[in-house]
C-alpha cells in the first residue's frame, strides 16, 4: 500500500469524481458546478470523469487478501489504481453520480468493488492505510424519478463503506429527484445554484 499512498499531504486541489458514462449529461454539469462552487471558495478543483478511465469488474477471485500482500491480480491491467490514488491524495472528495436503478451506474460499481483490496488491508490494520489523515466526502446524486423516500439509500449507503477504507467520511449529500434527460438540470437555475451552494459551504467548512 505505501506506493500508493505516498503522496498524501501533497495534492491541495479536492477532487471531483464525475460518474456518468454519458457525455455532458446532468452529472457532468453538476461535477462542473461543484468545480465553479469550490473555486468561489478559493479551492482548484481537479475534476475527473470515470468514463475516460479503464476500469475492469472485480472477478470475486480473493486475490486481494494477505496472502498476496493485499495485491489486487488487476491492479497492473487497468487504471484503477490510479484513481484510488487520485481519491487517497485528495484533501476532500466530490462525487457527482446518476441513479439507474436505485443504484450507481456500472462503470462506478466496479470501481467500488475493486476497492475490496483497500477494504481487507485496512481491515487487517494496515499501518498506512490506518494511518490515514481523515477526510470528507461529499456526494451529489441526481434521480429520474420525481419522488421516493428510498431512491438514493443504497447508494448512500454504499458510498459511507466505499469510504471507509481510504480515510473519508460522507459528510454531505445533495440529492435531486426528477433530474434525467441531458438538458433536466440546465434548465433549472435554482437547482443549478443549490450544486455550487452545496460545493462552497462545504469547503468553507471544511475545518469544523
Amino acid at each position: 500500500m505505501e506506493s500508493i499512498v505516498r503522496n498524501i499531504g501533497e495534492e491541495h486541489r479536492p477532487l471531483v469524481l464525475a460518474c456518468s458514462p454519458r457525455k455532458g449529461g446532468n452529472s457532468d454539469l453538476g461535477a462542473g458546478l461543484i468545480a465553479r462552487g469550490l473555486e468561489s471558495a478559493g479551492a482548484e478543483a481537479r475534476v475527473v470523469h470515470l468514463r475516460e478511465r479503464s476500469v475492469l469488474p472485480c472477478k470475486g477471485c480473493q486475490g486481494c487478501g494477505p496472502k498476496s500482500g493485499f495485491a489486487c491480480p488487476l491492479m497492473k491491467r487497468d487504471q484503477a489504481e490510479e484513481l484510488f490514488g487520485l481519491i487517497l491524495a485528495a484533501p476532500m472528495l466530490f462525487f457527482a453520480c446518476p441513479i439507474y436503478f436505485y443504484h450507481v451506474p456500472a462503470l462506478f460499481k466496479a470501481l467500488i468493488d475493486r476497492a475490496q483490496r483497500y477494504y481487507e488491508a485496512k481491515n487487517a490494520g494496515d499501518p498506512v492505510l490506518t494511518a490515514i489523515p481523515k477526510r470528507k466526502a461529499h456526494v451529489f446524486l441526481v434521480g429520474g424519478r420525481s419522488r421516493g423516500e428510498r431512491l438514493f439509500e443504497g447508494t448512500l449507503l454504499t458510498m459511507r463503506y466505499f469510504l471507509w477504507p481510504f480515510g473519508a467520511t460522507l459528510a454531505g449529500d445533495l440529492c435531486l429527484h426528477g433530474i434525467d434527460a441531458p438538458g433536466d438540470l440546465r434548465a433549472d437555475e435554482a437547482a443549478q445554484a443549490r450544486v455550487t451552494a452545496f460545493a462552497r459551504d462545504a469547503w468553507e467548512g471544511r475545518g469544523r
